[in-house]
């Protein structure tokens, strides 16, 4: 296929597929083993759906309605441009087959819009407005697996991970912040069948495209403009991308790692020192650094960094740091939000792996402590915490009973406790149950 993101060849016949991949569907829920035909970006994210415990017959929680709705949306970015996606995509939105819809960066739905008929069919699997359909919560779909994978993508009838929404084709694009970045959203369309067809797709990437390209501009900036802001993302990724200067370079391992420990230390590090936190010892020779310090002021710009000692200027703001600032504050949830994997994870650096150990570290002790099930699951489903028996434990006795998550958790844990060699039962009663 030329566009793996797209969900049928040209020419396939649409039943012989919803009835390949829905055989497929069963058989990788009866046994999880590895379906046939099934795209790689499926497939990835009916494993993603697995680890979140999602119920396969289950519909997305509504987290927001009312006036908390209103104010959320009323002060997202997105709000800006709903105009725009209006006059984009209002003839689908009117034409009694489609809907359109924009979700948060969380998948929070803010609006979804359509014809009356079409939205009350959606509503019963709470595809509405203040829905949670990230990929944790409603299992593979267009915006969701879109915000997963951050890159447009069709979700074909059965391959939605939910039953209740294989009824359903979906397209959707991640927006992004055109100054720092920052993933802001995803704009959808999702309708019958015959949306799986390569123009779908083209529309939403069109549609989010123009989306950023009008929030970079003097009507959709909505507040200060910082061009001197340097953003670095370099957690749940082997190598760090760094926002410069209008540019989006992504570094090599070295020099995230270069990167990343000279922002956890703003007063500045010698060369001795980095050397330290990158090999553990001395065996880094002083010409090799300084060549490596080279290249990496060629690619931050001679403003951006000192040497004697090594030390950035500037404004630099980071994702991990950004994580470790919401924990100071008790925003447990948004910093878990925020929090999209471990720092770095291929990298061996002593500095570096020091440093993961404590974002993990501090992320998990907020999560464990509030005891809260929503957070706790969230958890469980990133990497670090996929094996916390720990987690999944007091993920378990959060539960109240009858919840379709509590009997998964459950044999999570018993499934742990085997592969660490531990013997005995463990309670999952809350008090009182």
């Amino acid at each position: 296929m030329a566009d793996p993101w797209l969900a049928l060849e040209f020419g396939a016949d649409p039943d012989e597929r919803i009835a390949q991949v829905g055989a497929a569907h069963e058989a990788f829920l009866s046994g999880g083993t590895s379906p046939q035909r099934v795209r790689d970006v499926v497939h990835r994210s009916w494993r993603r759906s697995v680890g979140a415990l999602l119920d396969p017959e289950g519909t997305p929680p509504v987290e927001l309605t009312g006036d908390d709705l209103e104010s959320y949306r009323a002060a997202h970015p997105l709000a800006r441009v709903l105009p725009l996606f209006r006059d984009l995509l209002g003839g689908i939105a009117t034409d009694g087959a489609h809907l359109m819809a924009v979700c948060d960066a969380y998948g929070r739905l803010l609006w979804v819009e359509g014809h009356p008929g079409v939205l009350r069919r959606a509503e019963r699997m709470n595809f509405l407005p203040g829905a949670r359909w990230d990929e944790a919560h409603a299992g593979t779909n267009a915006p969701g697996t879109a915000l997963a994978v951050d890159h447009s993508v069709q979700i074909f009838a059965t391959e939605h991970f939910s039953r209740p929404v294989q009824p359903w084709t979906c397209a959707a694009a991640p927006i992004h912040d055109p100054v720092t970045g920052r993933l802001l959203g995803a704009v959808d369309i999702t309708g019958g069948d015959h949306l799986a067809n390569p123009q779908s797709l083209a529309l939403v990437r069109a549609t989010a495209r123009a989306a950023e390209a009008w929030l970079a501009g003097p009507l959709g900036r909505g507040g200060p403009v910082e061009p001197d802001v340097v953003t670095v993302t370099a957690l749940g990724r082997d190598e760090a991308e760094l926002r410069v200067a209008g540019r989006r370079i992504r570094l090599g391992r070295r020099h995230s790692e270069l990167l990343v420990l000279l922002l956890q230390h703003p007063e500045g590090r010698t060369g001795e020192q980095l050397g330290l936190d990158l090999y553990g010892d001395d065996r880094l020779h002083p010409v090799t650094l300084r060549a490596e310090m080279s290249r990496l002021r060629r690619i931050l710009g001679p403003e951006l960094l000192d040497s004697r000692p090594y030390r950035l200027r500037g404004t630099v703001r980071a994702d991990f740091r950004t994580v470790a600032d919401l924990l100071e504050r008790g925003e447990v949830a948004g910093a878990l939000d925020a929090y999209p994997g471990s720092l770095l994870p291929a990298s061996d650096a002593p500095g570096v792996t020091r440093l993961r150990r404590l974002v993990d570290g501090q992320v998990r002790a907020a999560v464990l402590a509030g005891g809260d099930p929503a957070l706790l699951a969230a958890w469980t489903a990133t990497p670090a915490g996929a094996d916390d028996l720990a987690a999944w434990q007091a993920l378990a006795r959060a539960l109240p009973p009858g919840a379709p998550r509590r009997p998964l958790a459950a044999a999570r844990v018993q499934q742990l406790m085997r592969e660490y060699g531990l013997t005995g039962a463990t309670s999952l009663q809350r008090p009182g149950n």
